[in-house]
């Protein structure tokens, strides 16, 4: 999918599920890595993460463009455009948007290093190895052990 194509798909959802046209930008940004997608206050434009279509199916990337036009009309019309006010939760839960984007298991499963607490067992799972004589867990500041699995 292009950026023109995503262009008109987020027109075509804001008309036909908001009623209300979307007048700015949408593109892909591949920048994006732990959110679907971002609505910019500065310039109204929505970003969306391309790894919401390539990595999951086509309702997961409607569900993300539904969540950002929830931030540009509430906050295009002066109501609490935040994820915490009333306002937001009550349109997003009317209009089926996702509430969070789906993690990424692969990011998941590139923990190479697995280190448990020796005093409590808590489990740590690090991508870089760590300094065993300068870490110590962070619940009980017992000793660290790497785990070899």
């Amino acid at each position: 999918m292009t950026d023109a194509q995503l262009q008109s798909l987020v027109e075509r959802i804001s008309m036909t599920v908001f009623g209300q046209p979307f007048l700015h930008h949408a593109t892909f940004n591949a920048r994006l890595r732990t959110t679907g997608g971002r609505y910019r206050l500065q310039d109204h434009n929505i970003d969306i993460n391309p790894k919401m279509l390539t990595e999951h199916d086509m309702a997961t990337l409607v569900g993300v463009i539904k969540h950002e036009l929830v931030h540009y009309h509430l906050h295009l019309s002066g109501q609490p455009y935040q994820h915490v006010s009333s306002e937001f939760k009550q349109l997003l839960k009317q209009v089926d948007g996702l509430r969070f984007a789906p993690r990424n298991e692969a990011a998941v499963k590139t923990r190479k290093y697995h280190y448990v607490c020796q005093k409590c067992a808590m489990d740590y799972y690090r991508q870089r190895q760590i300094d065993l004589n300068k870490y110590v867990c962070g619940r009980c500041q017992g000793k660290l052990q790497l785990n070899v699995n």
